[in-house]
């Protein structure tokens, strides 16, 4: 009798053992991929931003979620190569920080659905179908408004009065770059401003730009979308500034390493919603099903620092729509 209470013991005591190591047994971690061509430094705070959006949706770096991070530090001929390492992981989703690391995605996989945070033009560069119905893995953000480089010339108009020639720095092979550069000249003749054309391929071509820029007498510099420009964004506003030349950047990175004046769409805004895609993904929802999303905040940014150095005066009717002031 007392063999057989020991024996129900032991064995209630190894079944009791058991149901409490597998009821501490961690729960499943979702591996999310994040490609970037630029250096993770140089989109700290959109990063921080997508990183913030997750932690808001409850998930967590280590808990829940493992994120593998990529970046070709500037150089797109790495892009496949990482691409190809986050398939080979077997990640669950892939998050890409611009058009670059999107297309090095897009030809690694098409099953793993891809999220981005932001691309100029989605549909011209093949990723999705329509913004409506993206029809495959691809779905997320898009930055592209045209219309903004007109409200930049516009702004530029008003803090320097008698601007007449504006040198526009932009670099050809980015898509969406023709459309901003089409909507400045709509605006420049009906301003009367004159538009000197600079295309920016290459690191030794910046300074080349800025020669010819003050050769051609331009009064300003206009920044169009680049991400080139952006990852040589201190060698650019040390140029602007060396000319004496007042420069308005559609991106904040530029005016908090000593940019004049930037606006433009609230970057970190959109990678803080691309962390909402990938919650809906992971819950079940297909990419093809989520529309592909536009800009809804904007940001104008001024360096007042920056405005004392070349000798100029911001109109306080400018200041007061400024989102953010520098000083």
């Amino acid at each position: 009798m007392k063999t057989k209470i020991i024996g129900f013991a032991l064995g209630a005591l190894l079944f009791a053992l058991s149901f409490s190591a597998e009821a501490q047994q961690p729960a499943e971690i979702t591996r999310i991929g994040y490609l970037d061509a630029v250096s993770l430094s140089v989109n700290a705070a959109p990063v921080e931003a997508f990183r913030q959006g997750l932690r808001t949706l409850g998930y967590v770096e280590g808990k829940n979620i493992f994120i593998e991070w990529r970046s070709a530090d500037g150089k797109l001929d790495r892009l496949p190569a990482l691409a190809a390492e986050l398939v080979h992981l077997k990640v669950d989703i892939i998050v890409t920080g611009g058009r670059s690391a999107t297309r090095a995605d897009k030809e690694a996989t098409s099953t793993i659905p891809i999220v981005m945070a932001q691309d100029p033009d989605p549909v011209g560069t093949g990723f999705v179908a329509s913004l409506a119905q993206p029809g495959g893995n691809i779905t997320g953000l898009s930055n592209l408004r045209p219309e903004l480089s007109g409200k930049r010339l516009e702004l530029m108009k008003e803090i320097v009065p008698k601007l007449a020639r504006l040198a526009v720095l932009g670099t050809s092979s980015v898509p969406g770059n023709a459309q901003s550069l089409k909507e400045m000249e709509l605006g420049a003749s009906a301003v009367r401003v004159q538009l000197q054309y600079l295309d920016v391929l290459g690191p030794k071509e910046i300074e080349t730009v800025f020669r010819a820029a003050s050769k051609g007498r331009a009064d300003a510099v206009l920044v169009l979308g680049s991400p080139f420009l952006l990852s040589h964004r201190i060698q650019v506003v040390d140029l602007a500034l060396k000319s004496q030349l007042p420069a308005i950047y559609y991106s904040t990175e530029f005016v908090e390493d000593g940019g004049l004046m930037s606006y433009g769409v609230n970057i970190n805004d959109l990678f803080r919603r691309a962390a909402t895609y990938v919650d809906k993904i992971l819950k079940g929802t297909k990419p093809a099903d989520l529309s592909v999303e536009q800009p809804t905040k904007y940001e104008l940014v001024i360096n007042l620092k920056t405005a004392k150095q070349i000798g100029l005066t911001i109109p306080q009717s400018v200041l007061y729509r400024a989102d953010r002031v520098i000083k």
